[in-house]
Formats: C-alpha cells, sequence, structure tokens
C-alpha cells in the first residue's frame, strides 16, 4: 500500500468551470487547470480554495475505497472571477474590457500557450547594453498602470539616451506572473522585427534590394507571389486581397496563416493564384513569407546573422526567441513573426533601430527607404486607441505618418492585446508598452507623450 501511495500521490488540481462536456469546454478545464496549478506551485494560494468530495469524507485515508475513487488527490477550485472568451479561438476579443482576474488568467496563458511550439533561441550578449535613468513620477501612467481593469503590464519612456518613465505592474495585480525577466509575445510588433532583419539580410549580400523579386524561391512557385518585389509584401500590397485577410486567415479553406507551412498553402490554397491590383491589405502571411525568405536566402547563416543583430548590435540582456508554426518538427518554412522578449530587451532593439537609423548605417538606408516607399493605408477614420488606428501609411511592416505628425518621422509598431513601440526618431524618444490586451489611455500616454 505505501508503494502504492508513493507511485500516485501527487497533487492534482482542477478548476471551477461548470458547463455541458463539450470539446470546448474540455479546453477550458485544461486552460484553467494549468493556471490552477501554476498557482499552487508557486504559493499563490490565496487565489485557490481546496474542495473535497462528499463521497471521499465516507471513505477511511488510505483504504482499498479511498484510492479507487482518488481521494489521494488534492483538488482545488479556483476562486477567480474568470471569464474565457469563446467566440474567436481564447483570445480576449478586441472591444472586451475584462476584469482584473480575467487579465490575470490571460497574462499567465499568453506566456504559457506557446510553450509547445519549437523555438528558435537567441542566447543573451556577453555584453549587455546597461540603461541609465533619470526617472521622473509620471502621474499619468502611474494612475493608468495601477487602476482596476487597466491592462497594461509594463510601461518605459526613452529619451535622450536615458530611460524617463519606468513602471510595471503591481506585484498584488499582474505581478506574480509578470515581471522584469519575463519574455512577453510581441505578436505583431514581431512584424517589425522580421523588417529590421530583413534589412540586415539586404545590407549582409543575402538578398540584392527591396526590390528583389522572390522567383528564386520554389515554395512559392505558381502562386500569386513568386513573381512579387519583395517591397510589396514588406507594404501588405502583394495584392492577395482575394485569397488572404487578417480576420479570416487563408480565405478559401480558414486555415490560419500562424499554425500552418507556408509550403502546404502553396501547394493547396496558393496554387495557381494570381495577384489582383495592389492595394493595402494587412495580414501575417505576407510577414511570415518574408522571414521564411530571407532564412531560406541566408542558409547556414540565419544564425550569425540572428546573433549579430541582437547579440552584438542590440545587446538583449536575456533570452530571446522566436516561434515556430509547425510544433511537430523545426522546417525551413514555418518560421512565423511572434518573438519573445523581455521588458527592456524590446527597448534594446527599439534602440537599435533608432540608432540605425539617426547613423545613416546601411541598415539605417534601409530604414529610410521602405519609409520613401510607403503606401497610404486608405483609412476612412482615424482612432487615438492604437499606432495602427493613428497612421496614415505603411511601409517595410511599420506604421507610417502619424495623424499630426506632419513631417515628422515617428516608426510605429503594433500588436495585438496593445503590444505598442513607438520610436520618435527626430527627438530620440521611445515608448514600449506590454500589454495583455487593449483598453488603456493610449492617447495619454502614447500620442500626447510623443506628439
Amino acid at each position: 500500500m505505501k508503494k502504492y501511495l508513493l507511485l500516485f500521490l501527487f497533487i492534482s488540481i482542477v478548476n471551477s468551470y461548470a458547463g455541458p462536456p463539450t470539446n470546448k469546454n474540455i479546453n477550458i478545464e485544461r486552460m484553467i487547470g494549468n493556471f490552477n496549478n501554476w498557482l499552487s506551485k508557486n504559493g499563490h494560494s490565496q487565489y485557490l480554495e481546496k474542495i473535497e468530495s462528499e463521497k471521499c469524507k465516507s471513505f477511511d485515508k488510505g483504504d482499498t475505497n479511498w484510492y479507487y475513487n482518488n481521494c489521494y488527490q488534492t483538488k482545488y477550485k479556483n476562486k477567480l472571477d474568470i471569464n474565457i472568451y469563446t467566440d474567436r479561438g481564447t483570445e480576449i476579443p478586441h472591444k472586451a474590457r475584462p476584469n482584473d482576474d480575467t487579465l490575470l488568467f490571460y497574462a499567465f496563458d499568453y506566456i504559457e500557450d506557446y510553450k509547445s511550439n519549437k523555438k528558435f533561441l537567441i542566447s543573451p550578449s556577453k555584453n549587455p547594453y546597461k540603461f541609465e535613468s533619470n526617472l521622473i513620477e509620471d502621474k499619468d501612467v502611474k494612475k493608468e498602470i495601477t487602476r482596476k481593469k487597466s491592462p497594461l503590464l509594463s510601461y518605459l519612456l526613452f529619451e535622450d539616451d536615458k530611460i524617463i518613465i519606468d513602471e510595471i505592474t503591481p506585484k498584488d495585480k499582474f505581478g506574480i506572473v509578470f515581471q522584469n525577466d519575463t519574455q512577453w509575445v510581441s505578436h505583431s510588433v514581431g512584424k517589425s522585427f522580421v523588417s529590421y532583419i530583413t534589412g540586415h539580410a539586404i545590407c549582409g549580400g543575402y538578398i540584392d534590394s527591396v526590390d528583389s523579386q522572390l522567383n528564386d524561391w520554389a515554395v512559392l512557385k505558381d502562386t500569386l507571389y513568386e513573381d512579387q518585389k519583395l517591397i510589396d509584401i514588406l507594404n501588405m500590397s502583394s495584392g492577395d486581397q482575394k485569397h488572404v485577410s487578417e480576420r479570416d486567415g487563408l480565405i478559401k479553406s480558414g486555415r490560419w496563416f500562424n499554425t500552418h507551412r507556408i509550403k502546404s498553402f502553396a501547394e493547396n490554397e496558393l496554387k495557381g493564384t494570381k495577384k489582383s491590383n495592389k492595394k493595402y491589405n494587412y495580414h501575417g502571411l505576407n510577414t511570415n513569407i518574408i522571414f521564411n525568405y530571407v532564412i531560406h536566402k541566408t542558409g547556414d547563416d540565419f544564425k550569425n546573422l540572428m546573433n549579430n543583430i541582437f547579440q552584438d548590435k542590440a545587446k538583449i540582456g536575456n533570452d530571446v526567441w522566436f516561434v515556430y508554426a509547425n510544433s511537430q518538427g523545426v522546417q525551413t518554412n514555418d518560421a512565423r513573426y511572434t518573438f519573445f522578449l523581455t521588458r527592456y530587451d524590446y527597448l534594446r532593439v527599439a534602440k537599435a533601430i533608432m540608432d540605425d537609423w539617426n547613423n545613416d548605417t546601411c541598415v539605417g538606408k534601409y530604414l529610410k527607404t521602405v519609409n520613401e516607399k510607403r503606401i497610404n493605408k486608405n483609412k476612412k477614420e482615424y482612432k487615438k486607441t492604437q499606432i495602427d488606428n493613428y497612421t496614415r501609411s505603411y511601409g517595410g511592416q511599420f506604421h507610417l505618418n502619424m495623424v499630426g505628425g506632419k513631417n515628422r518621422n515617428i516608426l510605429g509598431m503594433d500588436g495585438y492585446g496593445g503590444q505598442q513601440i513607438v520610436i520618435d526618431l527626430d527627438n530620440s524618444k521611445i515608448i514600449v508598452i506590454n500589454s495583455v490586451h487593449y483598453g488603456y489611455n493610449w492617447n495619454k500616454i502614447v500620442h500626447k507623450k510623443i506628439k
């Protein structure tokens, strides 16, 4: 009996979600169960309540019935008021404004969600860039990051080579899952990173220019992308609007561009397709094509290229990685633009981009070229809610031409859930925001600070 106990005794954390046993609910149970398990293992039992079944109370501890009914498992239910959204996957809908308990859960889940993906890892620099600070307390930012229902995790304002504002979510808010060394998901901010990597590939001689055609990559043969110029894909103007959208993925099948290989799309939904007239059509497949094209062109030098960018130039202080769409194995055409960095490493990369621009390096000239070749988004209205919604143009995977910015050079990076990097190149100012979701006052803590 003791051997049996040693073999099977463990803690099993279960959730308190009640609902019909559909596949969707089983997934939800797993999600909350993983969260509860993490809370228990990391000493956050204040969020959990121990439960014991009525049946187990009738058995003597250690007898056959006690073991047979799994009474040796310690079970908990979650005391938090968590709402899991299931309309489109399990992500929080754009317009939703969840409570703090739900945001805490999603902060954990967004970190855990990608653990099954294969990763390309970049180790820290041997000489990480050390920031200097001249901190001020900004009441607007402080209020925003501490208020109830605020999704903000981190806010950094860098100006004149110093960090001026440095705020991170409090320990009693989301601080149990997000700290200075937490690698947070980039979402579509990673699209701009892919562009920056592309600039280095061009400057390294692996790709001729932004006007190079992609007809030297067999994966794209007999698809609308085969004869495309790189700049058109960088600008989200590849004439693919009949076949791909940000909302629906591959229109013909509904397959999502971040979870399948480009080769699979090329051999199925995109086979025999022809491009339409060029127009702005924002979606992630363009970026994944660019990224995997760079990997194809750099070959065995790709790792050295990445180390040069992140270790030698940005001088990252922690591990950085991106993930692959195909969790079963790393292929040469299934990299995706989803990166993971710490809050300070996001700033380090942003500073490297700004330094390249200001020092007019080869990569700086690339950034200026894609800025000059930008296209109009043709938006009908502009909202002060994020840099995507308040810029008129798009070029080289950057949001450009901020409303009211006249001729100022401002590079915007925008990701799902409110991830923001805004670089005011003319005034050497950078704002970096990590967030669980939208819903913070972008106008007050980003636009007005840049304006």
